[in-house]
């Protein structure tokens, strides 16, 4: 059973904050495969109930969504805002040994406009393509060659960022600031600060409230979104347990330790952060740098050079038979 125990907190203020100030940036969908259980549908008409205009997808390592997601968000009057949270190799993404390559880092990766899209794709198939190694991953080298039209989020508490921050290496941490800052420019990448009750989360966003100034990147406030409503965390958690090969009472399995990470209301994440509004409009400023138009319903077949003197058919034709000899 999923823990209700959350870290004690002091009386909050919640910040004056319109449903529209907020938007959630950091979302998981049923195609975050045994790891998402919120359906796409479900969570565009939580938002749509909270007064909310724009909406992230951000599934683990993967776009499998996104055209759904896209489209049920365009019904109900919401922006999409199209990303991934992305797998990042501790190494290059070609390496693939032992255990310290079979566990990269997270980074959340949001389109910006349809450059971005196309980044985004070409970054998730050389992932799943030249880079898979128990999960699609790039590295940052890859990530700064298609890094045009992307927004990027430090991630949650599994981000390169934050885990240089929980050895307190400030160090490590402050150059990758620095390199993620160069990579997409200081403007477009921004610090992710949670609050799902969870003491290592309090823990990290002093650390990013003083390593924010220290380098130059901005806050954003964001919400670890699993499902859609509290009362299926314990759902949520058999999920788990299925996508990991555990039993409810094994011990030290993976699990969430509270029942936060659902669609909560621009107010209820104000009352999380009340000392940093601007964090919290941030999400809004990043939802206005994004516009994507996919162009749905025309036929994009790719475009094939071929010799000159042939066709796209006879070279076709041409190639089968070299083929087939």
């Amino acid at each position: 059973m999923v823990s209700r125990s959350a870290h004690p907190r002091l009386p909050l203020t919640p910040v004056p904050i319109a449903p529209n100030d907020f938007t959630h940036l950091h979302v998981h969908s049923e195609f975050s495969l045994l790891d998402g259980l919120g359906r796409i549908t479900d969570l565009v008409d939580a938002a749509a109930q909270q007064g909310m205009d724009s909406l992230a997808l951000t599934d683990h390592g993967a776009l499998y969504g996104a055209v759904a997601f896209y489209q049920a968000a365009k019904n109900k009057g919401i922006k999409p805002i199209i990303g991934v949270e992305t797998y990042v190799a501790r190494r290059s993404m070609t390496d693939k040994e032992g255990k310290a390559d079979a566990q990269p880092f997270h980074l959340v990766l949001l389109a910006q406009d349809w450059t971005g899209y196309r980044n985004l794709c070409r970054l998730i198939t050389d992932a799943h393509i030249d880079g898979y190694y128990y999960k699609p991953r790039i590295d940052r080298e890859h990530l700064a060659k298609y890094s045009e039209g992307l927004v990027g989020l430090s991630a949650c508490l599994g981000g390169e960022i934050p885990r240089a921050l929980e050895i307190e290496d400030w160090e490590l941490a402050r150059n990758l600031a620095g390199e993620y800052g160069d990579i997409f420019g200081k403007d477009r990448f921004f610090l992710e600060l949670q609050d799902h009750g969870l003491p290592e989360q309090h823990r990290l966003t002093e650390q990013l409230l003083r390593l924010g100034p220290e380098t130059g990147l901005p806050l954003v406030v964001t919400n670890d979104l699993h499902y859609v409503r509290p009362d299926q965390a314990e759902a949520h958690d058999v999920l788990l347990c299925v996508g990991t090969g555990n039993n409810l009472d094994t011990p030290n399995r993976l699990r969430f330790e509270t029942p936060e990470f659902y669609v909560k209301s621009a107010a209820q994440m104000a009352a999380l952060f009340p000392e940093q509004p601007d964090a919290i409009r941030n999400t809004r400023l990043i939802a206005e740098m994004t516009d994507v138009s996919l162009p749905l319903g025309h036929l994009r077949i790719p475009h094939f050079p071929v010799p000159d003197g042939q066709t796209t058919e006879s070279w076709l034709r041409a190639e089968c038979q070299r083929g087939l000899e």
